[in-house]
């Protein structure tokens, strides 16, 4: 009994670490998109090179580890499931996108506020969580919910005064290209509601994942799947929106450097990570680190850019 609970308190251990370098790997993600479109590189171009290389990332892990594909007898609840995964995975990217472009990556940080209170509430919706009130735990994540919705309202809505003044010896970024990165967004309130919808949208995914590791608990050959019907759903609708073939070469490093960060290692590391902790300790227990992103995109703004840090909007 002891040993279980020795196995118990490692494997929380573990998933709560591979949780916070999955926030640490999706600010970084964020900034870098953020930065290459400031240099012209497309939303859609990147959204559909990500599912590329997302692909060829999991077909090689699949090979790599000579997974046996041994699919369950009946294939279109799985498949379904997949499908409606990666329709949802890139309508969020989308909304994300058009976001950032009108905002900003410390907003799109802040905004996941809100998806431990979504996850919890849907998970409660489809009976994967029990609403026990005398329950401590139930309690926890009663307040949780409450609180991370009005700091999502805070932050989109309250323009508040400035907490800490921008860093002195960074202040020569102002005179920088890459300073374009921290000028205030004009369209603070409107990436606010779209990157809302995109946290609703990534709650039900976790749900969706949930469902999909009790019928197949393959991570990796989901993922591959999961990748390939995102390439099937993006690719075209992408081309529509970027038909110049010219503009989908990558032309600054920056953009090379985003496309390649993001799709062989941020976003496929974060889409495995998050199913196996969906898998292991459920979906609300993979949105609660989603808060962690605005403390970590703040500091890494502060530091790197010498950003000033406001409480609520800028």
């Amino acid at each position: 009994m002891e040993m279980a609970t020795g196995n118990g308190s490692k494997e929380l251990v573990l998933a709560t670490m591979a949780m916070v370098a999955v926030e640490f790997s999706l600010v970084l993600s964020t900034i870098l998109l953020k930065a290459a479109s400031l240099k012209q590189m497309s939303f859609f171009i990147f959204t559909a090179y990500c599912y590329i290389l997302g692909s060829f990332v999991f077909f090689l892990l699949a090979s790599f580890f000579k997974r046996k594909t041994v699919l369950p007898p009946s294939k279109f609840p799985l498949f379904s499931r997949i499908f409606l995964l990666a329709l949802l995975g890139f309508s969020a990217q989308m909304l994300v996108c058009k976001a950032l472009e009108i905002s900003s990556p410390t907003l799109a940080s802040a905004n996941n506020n809100l998806m431990p209170a979504f996850t919890f509430i849907l998970a409660v919706f489809f009976r994967m969580e029990k609403v026990a009130f005398r329950n401590s735990s139930t309690q926890a994540k009663i307040i949780g919910t409450i609180a991370s919705i009005f700091g999502a309202f805070v932050i989109v809505f309250y323009k508040g005064p400035k907490v800490i003044s921008s860093f002195s010896s960074l202040s020569s970024l102002s005179s920088s290209p890459s300073s374009d990165l921290l000028q205030r967004p004009s369209n603070w309130i409107i990436g606010g509601f779209l990157l809302t919808i995109a946290t609703l949208l990534t709650s039900f995914l976790y749900i969706i994942q949930s469902q999909i590791m009790k019928i197949y608990p393959e991570e990796i050959t989901v993922n591959f799947f999961y990748n390939l019907f995102g390439t099937i759903i993006s690719l075209p609708i992408c081309l529509l929106a970027e038909p110049n073939l010219s503009s989908w070469k990558l032309t600054s490093t920056l953009a090379v450097v985003a496309v390649f960060y993001s799709g062989l290692l941020g976003l496929s590391f974060t889409s495995l990570t998050h199913m196996w902790g969906v898998r292991l300790k459920g979906p609300v227990f993979v949105a609660s680190f989603k808060p962690i992103q605005i403390v970590i995109a703040l500091v890494m703004s502060a530091i790197f850019f010498g950003e000033a840090v406001f409480l609520g909007r800028y």
